[in-house]
């Protein structure tokens, strides 16, 4: 749960990192940032701001931004009906990512979990991204991602997103942040 000046402060915040990178918005843009929290009511470390350009039955356009070290928990995008969940491309625009992803875990990763949430945390296998990299990520993938020290933006290209229906491996989260008035 958030405040409404919590959530107020992040989209601020959050139009400052995408300005630094050069996203060029319209003013219904800049009244569009979501702020998600994901029921865990501890946004500096486990959240995201989110821009949704465009979301059809086909494709969808994002801008992520996370803050310093800020983490956006490990989850999946799950096969619903005749779709085999969504195919997810990233690619950083400004700032370092630590994408974490099946396979050998990385002995010394860069990326750090809040105290007392490890076992929310699964896929070890580190891939640093910086600007002008991107990563696939296949449908139905276990993932988690994490800014470096100055934060990052990230351009986010995939199939039709269902973020609501996403999976997590942390149980007590919940994907709809709900605001209280401050």
């Amino acid at each position: 749960m958030l405040t409404r000046k919590q959530v107020q402060e992040a989209q601020r915040k959050a139009l400052q990192y995408m300005e630094k990178a050069g996203v060029v918005l319209s003013p219904k843009d800049r009244e569009n940032i979501s702020v998600a929290d994901f029921g865990l009511s501890d946004l500096e470390r486990q959240g995201g701001q989110i821009l949704t350009f465009f979301n059809t039955d086909r494709i969808s356009a994002k801008i992520i931004v996370l803050f310093p070290w800020q983490i956006l928990p490990e989850h999946w995008h799950p096969a619903i009906g005749k779709d085999i969940g969504k195919e997810e491309i990233m690619r950083v625009r400004w700032g370092e990512i630590y994408l974490y992803v099946p396979g050998e875990p990385t002995p010394h990763p860069r990326g750090r979990t809040p105290e007392g949430e490890e076992g929310n945390f699964t896929v070890w296998h580190e891939i640093i991204l910086k600007p002008g990299e991107q990563v696939i990520i296949p449908p139905q993938m276990v993932h988690w991602f994490q800014a470096g020290e100055h934060g990052a933006v990230i351009d986010d290209y995939s199939s039709t997103a269902r973020d609501l229906q996403d999976g997590f491996t942390n149980p007590k989260i919940t994907r709809e942040t709900k605001i209280i008035e401050s």
